[in-house]
């Protein structure tokens, strides 16, 4: 798979939004679009993502194809790959399940999966020069904890090419890596979470890459959607 970084826009309103019409338009896998400024950024279940310029939006495209894992474990897969390219900038830095990176419990980066019949458009979201204040969560940024921030299309093209790598591991070996290296990335064995289906304790991933909850009863319960927060 070739890596194309389709484009930089100045603006628009979602980068995922853009990519998906691109899919449409028969696109193809790994086409890239960053936007220096998002007018409608979203998260998961449709909350606003703040859009100012100077961090990184940007939207990729897979194309799935017969053979490939589950698709919904390419949450992992983008997971992973934007771990290792955050790394590169700060220390301590940590997944939360499904796929947001935080910091000591603050939120720096957020990851949005949409499928399209046989497409999936990822979004990434990260707080690289600036962080909103939000009223019910923590959150930061590479420059707050490393005192500079990467420059937003330096950072796009090596998490590019860092997805790229992990998208062929998840194709050519599955989903088993991919679960290893999320599991080496997550907050420790047995962190209090709260879910909407109860709270309990991390008990790592299933095989299949749904979060297993430790209840307080010592069972355990398996998680395939939802939010998660750290308690």
């Amino acid at each position: 798979m070739v890596v194309v970084l389709i484009r930089t826009v100045e603006e628009t309103g979602s980068t995922n939004d853009d990519v998906a019409a691109l899919a449409r338009e028969g696109a193809p896998e790994g086409a890239w679009l960053r936007a220096e400024r998002q007018t409608g950024g979203r998260g998961r279940q449709g909350r606003a993502w703040q859009s100012p310029p100077g961090n990184l939006y940007a939207s990729t495209l897979v194309r799935l194809a017969p053979g490939d894992p589950p698709a919904p474990t390419l949450a992992l897969v983008a997971a992973v790959a934007l771990h290792e390219a955050v790394s590169l900038h700060a220390h301590c830095v940590q997944v939360k399940w499904p796929n947001d990176l935080i910091v000591h419990g603050a939120k720096l980066a957020g990851i949005l999966l949409e499928r399209h019949d046989e497409a999936v458009v990822i979004g990434f979201g990260v707080n690289l020069a600036h962080h909103p204040d939000l009223p019910d969560r923590p959150a930061t940024s590479i420059a707050t904890l490393a005192g500079a921030a990467p420059d937003p299309a330096t950072f796009a093209e090596t998490l590019a090419e860092i997805f790229a790598r992990w998208l062929l591991r998840w194709r050519g070996e599955g989903i088993a890596p991919v679960r290893k290296a999320w599991l080496a990335a997550a907050h420790p064995m047995g962190t209090a979470l709260a879910t909407s289906e109860g709270e309990g304790l991390f008990d790592g991933l299933d095989e299949a890459g749904a979060l297993r909850l430790r209840l307080p009863d010592g069972t355990a319960r398996v998680i395939h959607a939802g939010d998660v927060f750290l308690l």
